[in-house]
């Protein structure tokens, strides 16, 4: 890993998609060995907080690195090698409940 990773967290409203970036995010985190906790919020005003607009939203060290897509366990992967990094990924693909689901 090029920067020490301290949290992860995946948020989202609870839907299907957002549990599902959670699973696929801790099956990286345990292939990586790292001795960290992958966190689950569904608090809606912290998506906001962090700039984005769609969910499920994957954040390294509390930056959002990854919202409104679902994502490959290599791309979560790759995400975790490259934490943070200035630029966001979002997609308004059909993947982002939005919270409205």
């Amino acid at each position: 890993m090029s920067n020490q990773i301290t949290s992860i967290q995946v948020l989202g409203s609870g839907c299907p998609t957002c549990k599902k970036l959670f699973e696929l995010t801790k099956q990286a985190v345990i292939e990586f060995d790292l001795k960290i906790e992958v966190e689950y919020l569904t608090d809606i005003q912290k998506i906001m907080e962090m700039g984005v607009m769609s969910s499920p939203v994957l954040a390294i060290n509390g930056q959002a690195v990854l919202a409104g897509q679902l994502p490959s366990r290599e791309k979560i992967k790759e995400l975790l090698t490259l934490n943070n990094q200035p630029k966001i990924e979002e997609s308004i693909s059909s993947y982002s409940c939005g919270g409205n689901c």
